[in-house]
């Protein structure tokens, strides 16, 4: 017999399933342990050679930036009417 979609009474915590998730995560965890320090190696080697330091934005050197745009102040309104 099945449950209906209406008569569903909600979210239900599913014992065999949060088993099986953590039995899985247990799994990839001592599978990927041997290999951590490969991919530590690897990815300190990247950033030593491979990778360009990016040039962190800050507001005091944008601030100070002679080539930045700035505004320009408002020009005063005329009014046209009035001249003639």
């Amino acid at each position: 017999m099945s449950t209906k979609v209406s008569e569903s009474t909600g979210y239900v915590s599913n014992l065999q399933m949060s088993t099986f998730g953590y039995i899985m995560a247990a799994i990839i965890a001592i599978v990927m342990l041997p290999v951590l320090p490969i991919i530590v190696l690897a990815w300190l080697l990247w950033r030593a050679f491979v990778a360009d330091d990016e040039v962190e934005s800050r507001y005091e050197t944008w601030r100070n930036d002679p080539n930045r745009l700035r505004p320009s102040p408002p020009e005063p309104e005329t009014d046209d009417e009035d001249e003639d």
